[in-house]
This record gives structure tokens, C-alpha cells and sequence, in this order.
């Protein structure tokens, strides 16, 4: 195929990425530094981030027949290094320089995390099973050495094997799942599996396993229930800014690919395979919100979390029609925002590195009165995610409830309502905790490092947007909608 001008701009911010990453390796082999790594991967993020304005200029293109960059695919890919800028900025903070900071190397993690931010770019904009399968692979490989990274706490190490094991399993799953798929279509592009499933009404039953398996590897991925053991264990073994990073750019690269794949081909969501979506997404709402209850490990409990709030948005998917493309854009959009918030937290709670991430809840006791700026945030945070009025998460919410109305999706609708009551209480739980008073506590903030400074100010910015988008939307909103599926 023929290379023109428009193809290199459309393909920019994962040309950037990808240049970014060879230079990051190229400056650590030179000389280790950790700043100077710190400050190569946020400039070569922000040059991919503006690099997409001129790339919407020239959407919609297929740049190969395994990529195609739209403004659905422009969009995701924003959040995605959004949410790897975020995680860069917390894994500086969190690692610290001099003495105080963490004993091994640390440049290999901003190395690490960029690797996996070009898999979520090409996993986005994938359009065919191949691009699907090299996107899920580049995003997940990096990921069990990051989740490890913290290599002398058991704990890390334990997650990094469990997550290993299991994401292996699940692209075991999808292969098989896209093998059959292919046997019975005859084509591997998402359009050519889309006509050849609409043109015999219903898909066969080989199509319907195909798929279900590949849904399988997926839900994986998105630690759906009951594939979902894995979360709560990796969440609390990984270091905090990688958690961040595992609960935002890595989920959001999958559902987006997932949500493409559903609404190019109507027919794969269609049959058995809806009323599996279905099951699975009640079942995930209400199992995360309960386990969620029990947990005194605040990376745990946000795990759970995490679990439930990937149920709702299946309910966008199951539903797959009217506004349904529109909600899932704004409930990423808004989750991402807000667990970038709850997960900062954590990483500038455990700050400098001292052996295990600050993470249980008791440490969080009386936070009010020790760091009130951080408490301030994690306060936003938790009401964003209860989808409190006001916040960014009601607005996400709102429009997941909206899309189950007009669906008549009345079992989803009301498991949602459900798992929004029970979620309520332990999030409340967690804030109550922070404004207790503990005996002969006196108000003081903490002297921050310069890295820890840059990494509050961020927070700072995140809770104020979560305000911001619960009070005017409307930015978010027509954002989405420019950029549908059609587009």
C-alpha cells in the first residue's frame, strides 16, 4: 500500500510514542537519570497528546488494513496518555530522588509504562483481530514487569506471577475465540466479520462460541466476574502509581476496542451472547459492590470498586444502541479522571518509598488534620465515584441509567441502582475515616519534595475537573459526541 502525508499524520501520537520510547532507552543506556527519563517520557506524552489535533484533521482513515484512526479512536487515544501522563507524573513522585527513594533502578519504569501506552494506542484504533491481538499483547507484557517492579516486596512479585498466569490464560482464551470466529466468517477485519454475521441472520453456533471466548479473554482483562480473582491481589501487590495506571489507561484501551468491535458487527452482541453480557454485568455490580464492603485495604476496596464500575458500563454495551457509544465515553471519561484522583492519593501517601505502599485504611485515619490538601482530594474522589450531584461520576452515571431507560433494560437498571446504594456506603465509610480525630494529633502539612509537589498540584487540578464536569458537562458532552463511530 501506498504511504502519503495524511497516513504519517493520522498515525503521529503512536509514531511519537514509539520515537519516545527509543529515546528513553536510548538515554538510559547513555546515563541513568532519573529526572532527565522523567522529563523525556512527559515531553514525548504531551508531543503524542497535541500531535492528535492535526491527526482529527485527516480522520476518518484506515492507515493499514489492521488500523483505523477515527474520531472514536482520536478520543480513546487521548485518554489513554492523559492517563499515562498522570501515572508518569505519580511514579516520579513516588520513586524520589536521592537517598530516601526507591533502591533499585528506576528509570526502566517510565520505559515500561510508555510500552504499554503504545499497545493501548493500537489497540484503540484497531480494526481487524490481528491489530486487536498485537495492541493486547504490546499493553499487557509490560504490564507484569511493572505490576513486579517493587521486586523486593513478596507482595509484588506475587501479584506479577498471578497476573502473568492469568493474562495468559485470557489470550489464550481470545485466540481460540478469534480462531473460530475466522473459521465460520472467512475474515479477520471487524467489518468483514460484522457482514458476514449479519448476512446469515443470526450468527452460527461456532460464531457464538468464537465469540464468547474472545469475550472471555477480554472480561480477563477488564476483571469482569467471574473473571475477576485476579484484581483485588494485583492491585494491592503493584506499586501505587501502576495500579493507577492498570485501573485507567489499560481498561480503557480494551473496553474501547470491545465497544468497536460490538458496534461494527450488531450481530456479535446479539442472541446468547446479549443475555451473557447481561449476567455478567449484573454479577459484576453486585459481587464488586459486596466484596467491596468487607475490605480495610483501601487498593483493595478500589479494585472492587473498579469491578462494578466496569458493569455499568456493560450496561451501555448490552443496551448498544441510541446513546450508548455517548455513555460510555463519558463514564470513561469521568472514571478515569476520578480513579487518577483515589490512586494519586495513595502513591503521595507512600511517598518516599519505604517497603510497602500506605494503603491500608487505618493509615488514613485523621488524614484531615495531618494533609488537607490531600484529604480534600481523596474526598472528591470518593463522592465521584459514588456518583454523588455535583461530581463527574453523577454525570457518568446519569447517562448509563439514561441508555438502560431507553433500552428498557429494567434487570440492568435496577441491578445499577442497587450497586450505586451499597457503593455509597463504603465510600462514605472511606471519607468519614479521614476527618476522625485521633488523641494528641496536631494539624500540620507535610514538607513535600519538589517531585511530590508537581504530583499534589496535579491532584489538585484532577479534583477541581471532577468538580468542574459535574457543574458543566457540556464540554465533555459535545466532546463525545463529535466523536462517534460514524465519525
Amino acid at each position: 500500500m501506498e504511504f502519503t502525508t495524511q497516513h504519517f499524520i493520522a498515525l503521529a501520537p503512536l509514531l511519537i510514542t514509539s520515537l519516545t520510547i527509543v529515546v528513553v532507552m536510548l538515554a538510559i543506556a547513555w546515563r541513568r537519570n532519573h529526572s532527565q527519563t522523567f522529563l523525556i517520557s512527559v515531553a514525548g506524552l504531551n508531543l503524542a497528546l497535541l500531535s492528535i489535533l492535526p491527526a482529527l484533521k485527516v480522520a476518518p482513515l484506515a492507515v493499514t488494513p489492521l488500523l483505523q484512526i477515527d474520531t472514536f479512536a482520536c478520543l480513546y487515544m487521548a485518554l489513554i496518555l492523559v492517563a499515562t501522563l498522570a501515572c508518569v507524573t505519580l511514579a516520579h513522585a513516588y520513586l524520589g530522588d536521592g537517598g530516601s527513594g526507591y533502591p533499585g533502578n528506576r528509570e526502566e519504569l517510565y520505559l515500561l509504562i510508555l510500552m504499554a501506552a503504545a499497545g493501548g494506542l493500537v489497540l484503540v484504533s484497531a480494526q481487524h483481530l490481528a491489530g486487536l491481538f498485537v495492541g493486547l499483547e504490546l499493553l499487557s507484557v509490560p504490564v507484569y514487569g511493572l505490576v513486579a517492579y517493587a521486586f523486593f516486596n513478596k507482595r509484588s512479585l506475587e501479584a506479577g506471577i498471578k497476573y502473568m498466569v492469568l493474562s495468559a490464560a485470557g489470550s489464550a482464551f481470545l485466540l481460540f475465540g478469534m480462531a473460530l470466529l475466522y473459521a465460520d466468517s472467512g475474515s479477520l477485519s471487524f467489518v468483514g466479520i460484522g457482514q458476514a454475521l449479519a448476512a446469515t441472520g443470526l450468527p452460527s453456533s461456532l460464531a457464538q462460541l468464537g465469540l464468547g471466548m474472545m469475550l472471555i479473554g477480554l472480561a480477563f482483562k477488564l476483571s469482569l466476574v467471574p473473571f475477576h480473582l485476579w484484581t483485588p491481589d494485583v492491585y494491592e501487590g503493584a506499586p501505587a502509581p501502576v495500579a493507577a495506571f492498570l485501573a485507567t489507561a489499560s481498561k480503557v484501551a480494551v473496553f474501547a476496542v470491545m465497544v468497536r468491535l460490538f458496534q461494527i458487527s450488531p450481530a456479535a452482541s446479539s442472541g446468547v451472547l446479549s443475555n451473557v453480557l447481561t449476567i455478567i454485568a449484573i454479577a459484576s455490580i453486585l459481587f464488586g459492590n459486596l466484596l467491596a464492603l468487607t475490605q480495610s485495604n483501601l487498593k483493595r476496596l478500589l479494585g472492587y470498586s473498579s469491578i462494578a464500575h466496569f458493569g455499568y458500563l456493560l450496561i451501555a454495551l448490552v443496551a448498544s444502541k441510541g446513546m450508548a457509544v455517548e455513555a460510555i465515553g463519558v463514564y470513561l471519561v469521568t472514571y478515569v479522571i476520578t480513579s487518577l484522583g483515589a490512586f494519586g492519593v495513595i502513591t503521595l501517601m507512600s511517598s518516599p518509598y519505604n517497603g510497602r505502599d500506605a494503603d491500608a485504611l487505618y493509615e488514613y485515619r485523621g488524614l484531615f488534620w495531618r494533609r488537607p490538601y490531600l484529604t480534600a482530594v481523596l474526598t472528591v474522589m470518593m463522592l465521584s465515584l459514588a456518583g454523588i450531584p455535583l461530581t463527574a461520576g453523577f454525570i457518568g452515571k446519569f447517562y448509563i441509567i439514561a441508555t438502560g431507560v431507553e433500552s428498557r433494560q429494567w434487570w440492568l437498571v435496577g441491578s445499577l441502582v442497587l450497586g450505586s446504594a451499597i457503593g455509597v456506603f463504603y465510600y462514605l465509610r472511606v471519607m468519614v475515616t479521614l476527618y476522625l480525630i485521633e488523641p494528641n494529633l496536631r494539624r500540620h502539612d507535610a514538607q513535600l519534595h519538589w517531585e511530590q509537589r508537581a504530583g499534589g498540584v496535579m491532584l489538585l487540578a484532577i479534583a477541581v475537573l471532577a468538580f468542574f464536569l459535574g457543574l458543566y458537562p457540556q464540554p465533555l458532552l459535545s466532546l463525545v459526541q463529535q466523536s462517534g463511530l460514524a465519525g
